[in-house]
């Protein structure tokens, strides 16, 4: 059974494994059937859930919360973690889609979220994308009342620089306790521009999202070279496949990022949770590394 573990000095305990339920409205399930799936995840351990506003068009956190309902018991065993800031052209106000980080939006954001998840608080909130309009100001005044009222308890961003988050950072009287990136080896940007030395520095693990490429890892030709070096590393350390070993390969950082998992199929939540106990050594790691991005280092 997975503990959960501190994410930030001054955070919450998240599950070392992440929920993702982006994609939820394409699992096609019934309010049971999500029930079922939150108890199966809950059983293997996996206690925190990542969500956004715009997820499934803005219905998934809807959708999540009609399984809350059928089974409120569920909710104080999780960890909600949802994300507001973009605009969407889903809706018809939007004529085109847009940033949007005013302290009215993000209020009356956190406020869709908790009534559509049927729940009283949100245990984080992420700013989900960088807005080039953002005003540091008034995020914090927005994350400050909210922190105050007690409908969120932590906050955080996603996808921002080292810069943008300490931006915020510095007009907030708590600290931000996660930046949630894309990282997976064929996105490796990140673990050469500061990015993952800022969340060591602070200690705050990152959450990691499309560990595994938005299918690209396993679809598109111009992988087959990684798909070749993760299985002969899945071979060596008897990983069950080589999802398995990009898990592990990310979860190496020593940032600890936390995965995100993205599938609505009870196997594959299981047998991503078979990672933690796999452990990739430097030569194994770098090989991967090498085989993504097709070269070795200088």
């Amino acid at each position: 059974m997975l503990q959960p573990q501190a994410i930030a000095p001054q955070g919450p305990n998240f599950s070392p494994l992440v929920m993702g339920y982006w994609r939820l409205m394409e699992w096609d399930m019934t309010p049971q059937q999500r029930v079922s799936f939150i108890e199966h995840h809950l059983s293997l351990g996996i206690s925190t859930v990542d969500h956004a506003d715009i997820y499934g068009e803005y219905r998934c956190e809807a959708a999540f919360g009609e399984a809350l309902k059928l089974a409120p018991g569920l909710r104080d065993q999780l960890q909600i973690v949802t994300k507001c800031g973009i605009a969407t052209r889903a809706k018809p106000e939007h004529q085109i889609g847009h940033y949007i980080t005013d302290k009215a939006h993000i209020l009356t954001s956190a406020e869709n979220s908790l009534r559509h998840l049927a729940t009283d608080r949100l245990d984080l909130l992420l700013i989900h994308r960088p807005d080039p309009l953002m005003d540091a100001d008034e995020v914090a005044e927005a994350f400050i009342a909210l922190h105050q009222s007690g409908k969120v308890l932590h906050f955080g961003v996603s996808n921002f620089t080292r810069a943008q988050l300490t931006l915020l950072q510095s007009r907030l009287p708590f600290s931000l306790v996660t930046n949630q990136l894309e990282i997976s080896p064929i996105q490796q940007n990140l673990l050469m521009d500061g990015t993952l030395d800022q969340c060591q520095q602070q200690r705050i693990r990152p959450m990691a999202w499309s560990c595994l490429g938005g299918g690209q890892l396993f679809n598109d030709p111009h992988y087959q070279p990684l798909r070749d070096e993760l299985e002969a590393v899945r071979q060596e350390i008897g990983a069950s496949s080589i999802e398995q070993v990009v898990y592990a390969w990310v979860i190496k950082l020593p940032s600890k990022p936390l995965p995100i998992i993205g599938s609505g199929k009870a196997g594959r939540v299981k047998e991503a949770v078979g990672a933690l106990s796999l452990t990739l050594n430097r030569q194994q790691w770098f090989r991967i590394r090498k085989a993504a991005l097709g070269y070795d280092v200088p």
